[in-house]
């Protein structure tokens, strides 16, 4: 077997628009297409040995032990791979249960499509199965329990933490979309001006101030005692010199810790002696260079989490420990504990696995254990010197029993610190009672605080402390999305993105687009290039200015990674044409549909499909989609649009030669085709077609018909404005025009157009792309001879696996095939190519440079208009 390809679907998606995580394998089975599973000797009792688990795996038979009897009647192992690597993913604690695996079409090759919940983890599994697959067809041991250890690593170091992850949860349950803006724990929720960041339990309102604050232990301290609030006696040094006098001022237990740490670390508690004093202040300076000496409050560690200076929690934490029994070691007993299904690797479960480090051995020489000490029957002993649930400490639920002057007090230290979301450290005997009452004193307020403790308590009721996060973030009435317009199509797609946009542009909005020329933010360029596909999505809805997406989005990105959002309001489909096919295992228009329908499905309910009436695969689409519909054509008596408009719905037709709108029997007028400078005064039907999708687009979502009326007069198809969209220079003696038609559908556009044109000569400047089908590119050649008296082939670019020789044959034999007396030659460059045309070219000629590369065809164009006008 060989893997040809992995990729990672990371939004809606050519296999699932519900399930956006996904990976797709290329598999190619090579000889063991002609072995499926009931020819493998021994195959079944192997895999069920390995992996037993495998055995409830229902598959189609739709009941337990379901593959089990699909392997022994006899299936393909690209097949058994799919439930190999979700297995695998479950058995590392993700319980992952989509997959599918279907035909390239290709004999042999198959794509294995399986759901992830983590992406590293995922592409790991897809190699680790075809691995387990090997071994288990030769007959090999196999040590699957690494691979679980591998992945549960894997996924400790990408996956978000408790906290992140729970707010993260919470979002979604709200539909509010989330974009991970980096590998570590920072969030954008919400999509363009509406966004709002978090990272971790720090939100962008958190204020700096109050984190400096909190970072600081002995300003906070100083702040709530100003305040009235009580605290724990004590004093900050950073010099060893005034240790012995810090100690004999405070007295007698004391508490070390640094003044920044954090989570415990470098703390040292319950020290009793100058000796053991100067071993914590020595540990926490590794941490600090100032270290607070404290008073050390014998009770019980609490901790209160405040959000929005509104108390949502309280628990009371316990550092880690274990429980004597009058036989086991210290060991023995934490390797026991460690058991406890409830515990586990990093964050995976409610509690940590219990560790033996340095602080454990400080704690066991305070009593003078050791690990091997055997602990007496119900003695507790503490490994930790604090209740971090992250270092195997418990923690239990006390929220409703919190005394309500309790909860005003750390209601009040959150507005005296001014935090957002705080936790706030109380050592005391009980929270039941006022600490006035118990004597108990607030030790620390923590900016961003874990939830964990809170989500999941070892005992009481677990609280969802996320929901008043997002209820912050985004209280009632506060929008997280922007309106999103996606457009897709073989062609046209650029234009009727660039008009779309400037429609909305026209109607007060900061918009952002994306095209094949680039991302725009209003009228600036961000980036240059083909950005038509998820990354280039998400650059604009990550973009805090912009207030209205419109999105090209091309067949690539989506079966590359799925889009880049996951719903939009409006989805616009130009037209399905024969272009790119054979790629990526799209081999006939229908499959091309699926992957423009993707588009589609993921328009919100009350949102609308705009659709191209005159084209049957588009039509075609709109069958399965769940959202409005909206029909253009141009043609006002296509069949599609008459039944459409006649059961109340919205269409876009050509008619008496305006631009119209037809909701239900009437007919609203938006604009004469003729004083729309992109119709080329109506005589270009391709462009009509994509002012038409335009309107439309823009109408259902909302807009005025005067305003799209008066955006229509004022889009001038230009360089600037549509570079490489029916770009016309005009010299003194000839025409040039550029455009990018790069496949036959396109080139007969342009024939269209040029037989309006009168000229002395047409002279032609074509190329092929080397991954398109034979015919696809011979047919090219064919339309070029019907609509030029001469013609130059130039292929210096987009080889994609060709000699340029072989591309240049074929487009020869097209032309050659339609008109053998049509003129041609060879000029490989394009500048050079460029360069001859205009050498050639006599008065009244016609030169139109079809090229894949429009900024050099324009900067060539514009040279030789600049010398005209110097009179050069």
């Amino acid at each position: 077997m060989k893997i040809i390809e992995i990729k990672v679907m990371r939004g809606p998606n050519y296999w699932s628009i519900a399930r956006k995580k996904l990976i797709v394998m290329k598999l190619d089975l090579e000889d063991l297409e002609e072995r499926p599973t009931n020819k493998i000797d021994g195959f079944d009792k192997r895999i069920m040995e390995l992996i037993p688990s495998l055995m409830e795996h229902r598959c189609s038979e739709g009941k337990e032990g379901g593959l089990l009897v699909r392997i022994k009647d006899g299936t393909w192992m690209g097949h058994v791979i799919e439930h190999i690597a979700l297995e695998l993913q479950t058995l590392a604690g993700m319980e992952c249960g989509f997959g599918r695996t279907r035909s390239t079409g290709k004999k042999g090759v198959y794509n294995v499509v399986f759901s992830y919940m983590e992406e590293a983890v995922g592409v790991y599994a897809a190699k680790a199965a075809v691995k387990v697959a090997e071994h288990l067809i030769a007959g090999e041991p196999y040590d699957i329990e690494s691979d679980i250890r591998k992945m549960r690593e894997l996924r400790e170091s990408v996956r978000f933490g408790p906290s992140t992850g729970s707010i993260v949860d919470e979002a979604i349950a709200r539909d509010i979309p989330f974009i991970r803006v980096n590998s570590e724990s920072l969030v954008q929720l919400g999509y363009g001006k509406n966004q709002v960041r978090f990272r971790a339990t720090m939100t962008d309102r958190t204020s700096s101030i109050a984190v400096d604050l909190a970072s600081n232990k002995d300003e906070t301290k100083k702040m709530l005692k100003d305040a009235a609030i009580p605290v724990a006696k004590g004093v900050c040094i950073s010099d060893p010199d005034a240790l012995e006098e810090a100690v004999n001022s405070v007295g007698f237990p004391l508490v070390f810790k640094p003044l920044d740490g954090n989570h415990g670390k470098g703390a040292s508690i319950n020290v009793k002696t100058l000796e053991e004093a100067k071993e914590a202040f020595e540990h926490a300076k590794k941490y600090s260079r100032k270290i607070i000496i404290e008073k050390f409050i014998t009770g019980y560690d609490f901790r209160v989490l405040v959000i929005n200076n509104r108390f949502i929690a309280a628990a009371l934490r316990e550092p880690a420990h274990v429980k004597g029994d009058g036989k086991s070691t210290i060991q023995q007993l934490i390797d026991k504990e460690n058991l406890d299904p409830r515990r586990g690797y990093g964050h995976e479960n409610v509690l940590t696995e219990i560790s033996v480090d340095r602080e454990t051995l400080d704690q066991l020489a305070k009593k003078e254990y050791t690990l091997d000490t055997v602990l007496k029957t119900d003695e507790l002993c503490y490994l930790k010197g604090t209740a971090n649930l992250s270092t195997g400490g418990t923690s239990t639920d006390i929220t409703d029993i919190v005394h309500p002057h309790n909860i005003f007090i750390c209601e009040r230290i959150s507005r005296v610190i001014g935090l957002d979301i705080c936790g706030i450290d109380i050592m005391a005997s009980n929270l039941s009672e006022p600490l006035e009452v118990t004597g108990g004193v607030v030790l620390e307020v923590n900016a961003a605080p874990g939830f964990r403790m809170h989500l999941a308590p070892a005992k009481g009721l677990p609280r969802n402390v996320a929901a008043p996060v997002i209820d912050m973030l985004y209280p009632t009435g506060k929008s997280c999305r922007i309106p999103i317009i996606a457009i897709t199509g073989t062609n046209g797609k650029t234009t009727t993105t660039r008009l779309i946009a400037h429609i909305v542009k026209n109607n007060g909005f900061k918009v952002g687009f994306t095209t094949s020329d680039g991302i725009y933010v209003g009228n600036s360029m961000m980036t240059k290039g083909d950005t038509t596909g998820p990354m280039s999505a998400e650059f604009i809805l990550k973009d805090p200015t912009v207030e209205f997406a419109v999105l090209e989005t091309a067949r690539g990105g989506i079966l590359r990674a799925g889009l880049g959002f996951g719903r939009c309001d409006v989805a616009v489909v130009t037209n399905i044409q024969e272009d790119h096919m054979g790629l990526s295992d799209i081999n006939t228009l229908k499959d091309m549909a699926r992957v423009k329908g993707v588009v589609v499905e993921s328009v919100k309910r009350d949102g609308y499909a705009v659709l191209n009436a005159d084209n049957e695969y588009c039509v075609s689409v709109g069958k399965s989609a769940s959202c409005n519909l909206a029909y253009f054509s141009m043609n006002e008596n296509n069949p599609v649009v008459k039944e459409h408009c006649r059961q109340g719905g919205i269409a876009a037709i050509y008619e008496n030669g305006f631009i119209t709108i037809k909701k239900g029997d009437w007919k609203f007028r938006v604009q004469k085709v003729t004083n729309v400078p992109l119709t080329f005064g109506g005589r270009v039907s391709f462009m009509i077609q994509n002012v038409l999708a335009a309107t439309l687009a823009t109408y259902v979502y909302g807009f005025a018909t005067e305003d799209i009326a008066t955006s229509l007069e004022t889009f001038i198809p230009s360089a600037a404005q549509t570079p490489g969209r029916m770009n016309i220079f005009d010299f003194k003696e000839y025409k040039v025009m550029i455009d990018f038609a790069h496949n036959p559908d396109g080139f007969r556009g342009i024939k269209e157009y040029l037989s309006t044109v009168e000229s002395t000569s047409k002279i032609g400047i074509i190329t092929g792309t080397g991954d398109r089908r034979d015919d696809d590119i011979r047919q090219m050649g064919r339309i070029s001879a019907e609509m030029f008296d001469h013609i130059i082939i130039r292929q210096d670019k987009f080889l994609r696996g060709r000699q340029a020789e072989e591309i240049v044959q074929l487009l020869v034999d097209g032309i050659k095939q339609v008109s053998p007396e049509t003129s041609y030659e060879y000029v490989p460059k394009e500048v050079d190519a460029l360069n001859h045309a205009f050498s050639i070219a006599k008065p009244g000629s016609f030169i139109v440079a079809l090229s894949d590369v429009i900024d050099n065809a324009i900067e060539v164009v514009n040279s030789y208009l600049d010398k005209e006008r110097a009179g050069k």
